[in-house]
């Protein structure tokens, strides 16, 4: 098992930058496909970005392509989220999820452990 924490939040203007921390605990990062996903007032949850138990493969939603990157560090045990050129439609809360899956996944509910999530919002 393993426990997340998304730090890094905050409130941004329109073409600003932010980068979302997510610290693991309990197990290695590496165990798992790791992923981003966010929520806006109103809406479902909706996928963000992903990476592979080992870190070579990322996925993007198309919404966020060319625009934020994830990453991560197994020596810190943390995923990463750097967001740039950010647009208000991006505010929401984002939460760091870990899936016990071989292959990456968009899918919410293949995700088996999730932080509290951190609230990003930009302003225009």
């Amino acid at each position: 098992q393993v426990q997340l924490v998304e730090s890094g939040g905050g409130l941004v203007q329109t073409g600003g930058s932010l980068r979302l921390s997510c610290a693991a605990s309990g197990r290695t990062v590496s165990s798992y496909v790791m992923g981003w996903f966010r929520q806006a007032p109103g809406k479902e949850r909706e996928f963000v970005a992903a990476i592979s138990g080992s870190g070579g493969s990322t996925y993007y939603a198309n919404s966020v392509k060319g625009r934020f990157t994830i990453s991560e560090d197994d020596a810190k045990n943390t995923v990463y989220l750097q967001m740039n050129s950010l647009k208000p439609e991006d505010t929401a809360v984002y939460y760091c999820a870990a899936s016990r899956l071989y292959s990456v996944t968009y899918f919410v509910r293949n995700y088996d452990y999730w932080g509290q999530g951190t609230q990003v919002t930009v302003s225009s």
